[in-house]
């Protein structure tokens, strides 16, 4: 009777471990493409106050996405967050003014594997003009995140 118990116990611990197999686990990051579409921004884009800026990229995840954040600064000390091998012509490096500042986080309808993100940003008419980079981050179910980041230009 007592090995029956101990063989059961073992069983058992063996079966609540086998959600954990490494197959069970999402180690994939999610992808930002421009397949399909005419993706926008892309590097080296020109803008002009006053304008809409429009975003359009297609979201893809092995498991599920989670969200996306969009940030846009300013670019005047010619910084780079290097995920682009496009170099575009920069300005003259100047210190910021009313430089744009833009941080806004967007969630992305639950069981999605596969999302076409289409946003108009309005572009202030009040903002420096000059070189800024246009950030998005993707983020999936579990955590992991991928970044793309292009360089554009607001001119008057």
């Amino acid at each position: 009777m007592n090995k029956y118990f101990i063989f059961i116990s073992l069983l058992c611990a063996l079966c609540a471990c086998s959600g954990d197999d490494e197959e069970d686990k999402d180690m994939v990051k999610p992808s930002i493409s421009e397949s399909g579409i005419v993706a926008s921004p892309i590097d080296c884009l020109v803008l002009h106050k006053g304008d809409v800026l429009p975003f359009r990229y297609v979201f893809e995840d092995n498991v599920e996405l989670g969200k996306f954040n969009i940030e846009i600064h300013h670019n005047f000390d010619h910084h780079t967050h290097s995920t682009s091998a496009l170099e575009c012509e920069l300005d003259d490096k100047k210190q910021p003014v009313n430089p744009w500042v833009y941080n806004e986080d967007y969630d992305i309808p639950e069981n999605q594997k596969k999302y076409n993100a289409h946003l108009d940003i309005e572009i202030p008419e009040d903002i420096d003009t000059g070189d800024y980079h246009f950030a998005i981050r993707l983020t999936d179910k579990t955590g992991w995140q991928t970044l793309k980041a292009v360089s554009i230009k607001i001119i008057e």
